[in-house]
């Protein structure tokens, strides 16, 4: 059954439903209107709630196999639709059609590898008196907040591991990017029972409203720190589960034995992909100062060379910033640079065009206390820093309160791993960043998030830990 992807509606119970109020996002690339979407209310999520806790009943009682089946199926549904859903992400979105295109494909991956992760029931002690198992429940009905940066992988991310542990999600796609996270949810209902998979559209307060819903059992949440903090607070009045998969302010340390001209275009890449507006991109580069002016001169030139434009255009790597929201913050911390005195290496004026356009800035040296190396730009406009002592560059690598990933660069293995060992945060890399696996845990230390996502340790966080003692009959 194809979709159509010109009108939207909630997915409630496995019916399109429509409100009496909506709304539109924005095409980042020219701020044009997109399609009217939902604007639900207390009684919408009343509705789904109501419809989750019905399905929740008869799912969490299915085996591992009956879900795995109907995740394989929902699979299958994204991969048929894949082209369809990069080119709606690049119009909702803004990144171009070539990493929407990547996003889907992970998005497949992800729903077909999750299931296949084993959840172990672990005998604890067998003895002649009892028996004490520890097991994973389900924990009920899921509210899966999603970003606007990543909206089908960190969607699926969430829908998959919450369906696959028996419980029923409830999914909230951002209000900047509605789109493609309701045609998830109406492939889901060609796939799942009715209540098991829903989507609810909304503005600013729906959110609120799934954090504090007293049915809502648990919460996974990927945003910003400071929306982090009240997801957390509002959680804390019901108790729920939460996971939050917050910001962060990834340093990259480039050691001085490493093969320049092959770093480059991994640095370049994996520093200014989607704009920035990843919260793993590599956020502060440390360059050993002996290759420092080698180094600088030509990632500006790697970087300067790739094209900024609608991400439908060919060959464009860097799209428009999401929102105008975003789009203004970027321009006061580019306007930081001179009214702190901060020299860049590329980089031109942000203009009014179009589009939310941020052209690619690299801002040479700055010192450690400035906004730009302190705060997370999530905009293309990366700090370059000298470094030359180890456990100098280790403490400004640490220096933040934020702890999602880093990364250490070198030939030197031994080196290398005595570095990233005393990273504080998340994930580590050596010679890459921003590798993820559906089969590997993700979260981050620090104001960096509660919690994982993915791996063993992400479908846990989707249970009740469960202790059963089995004692011979009397």
């Amino acid at each position: 059954m194809s979709l159509d992807f010109t009108t939207f509606h909630n997915v409630i119970n496995n019916e399109l439903t429509a409100t009496s109020q909506t709304r539109h996002g924005i095409n980042p690339a020219n701020k044009q209107p997109n399609p009217e979407v939902p604007v639900s209310t207390q009684q919408d999520l009343d509705r789904a709630v109501d419809a989750a806790r019905q399905a929740f009943r008869k799912w969490s009682k299915t085996s591992f196999d009956e879900r795995r089946t109907a995740l394989n199926a929902f699979a299958d549904k994204i991969e048929a639709n894949k082209d369809a859903l990069a080119r709606l992400m690049t119009q909702e979105q803004g990144k171009p059609l070539s990493q929407s295109t990547v996003e889907v494909g992970m998005a497949v991956q992800w729903a077909r590898t999750i299931p296949t992760i084993e959840i172990p029931e672990t005998v604890i002690e067998d003895t002649d008196e009892h028996k004490i198992i520890q097991r994973y429940t389900p924990i009920g009905v899921c509210g899966a907040i999603v970003p606007w940066n990543f909206p089908v992988l960190l969607a699926v991310g969430k829908i998959v591991p919450a369906v696959y542990t028996g419980n029923t999600v409830i999914v909230k796609p951002s209000p900047f990017t509605p789109y493609c996270g309701l045609k998830l949810a109406e492939l889901a209902a060609q796939c799942f029972p009715p209540g098991v998979v829903q989507a609810l559209s909304g503005g600013d307060d729906l959110g609120p409203m799934i954090t504090e819903h007293p049915s809502i059992d648990k919460i996974s949440f990927t945003g910003s720190i400071l929306t982090g903090k009240r997801v957390m607070a509002s959680c804390a009045k019901t108790l729920k589960r939460v996971t939050l998969e917050l910001g962060g302010n990834d340093p990259a340390i480039i050691c001085d034995d490493v093969n320049i001209d092959a770093v480059i275009p991994k640095i370049g890449i994996l520093s200014f992909l989607c704009s920035s507006q990843i919260c793993m991109m590599v956020k502060r580069l440390y360059v050993h100062e002996k290759i420092y002016d080698e180094f600088r001169e030509k990632l500006v030139a790697f970087v300067g060379s790739l094209k900024v434009g609608d991400g439908t255009e060919p060959d464009v790597f860097f799209g428009p910033v999401q929102n105008s929201m975003q789009y203004d913050k970027a321009k006061d911390l580019w306007q930081s640079l001179s009214t702190e005195g901060l020299k860049t290496a590329l980089g031109g004026t942000i203009q009014d065009s179009a589009g939310y356009f941020v052209p690619p800035t690299i801002v040479d040296n700055p010192p450690e206390s400035a906004r730009v190396v302190q705060e997370e730009p999530f905009a293309p406009i990366l700090p370059m820093l000298k470094w030359s002592d180890e456990d100098d560059v280790i403490a400004r690598a640490n220096g933040t309160d934020t702890g999602l990933g880093a990364s250490v660069w070198s030939k030197d293995m031994t080196r290398a791993r005595r570095i990233a060992d005393q990273l504080e945060s998340g994930s580590v890399w050596i010679n890459s960043h921003f590798d993820v696996s559906p089969k590997a845990p993700f979260g981050g230390h620090k104001t960096s998030g509660i919690g994982t996502e993915w791996g063993l340790n992400g479908l846990t966080a989707y249970c009740n830990s469960q202790t059963l003692w089995v004692k011979p009959s009397l």
